[in-house]
């Protein structure tokens, strides 16, 4: 497979587990946990692949996402 492909594929996975566990940590809906991960400037970052926050770990992202906007929430 090319890379971008490869890249397109782990972001993918990547942000499905930050979601699910945003749900399970945070005992609210998928629904809510993805509304929560989309709105979040931290699913830009991941997106966009600035700085290589997309490497660091699912939790380790939702745990840096309710730290630095715990305004999304409320």
């Amino acid at each position: 497979m090319e890379e971008k492909i490869l890249e397109q594929v782990y972001q993918e996975k990547l942000e499905e587990k930050i979601i699910s566990y945003l749900a399970e940590d945070n005992a609210i809906p998928l629904e809510k946990a993805m509304e929560i991960y989309y709105r979040s400037k931290l699913a830009d970052k991941i997106h966009l692949g600035k700085e290589g926050i997309q490497y660091l770990d699912f939790k380790v992202l939702a745990t840096i996402l309710k730290e630095t906007e715990p305004e999304l929430f409320a």
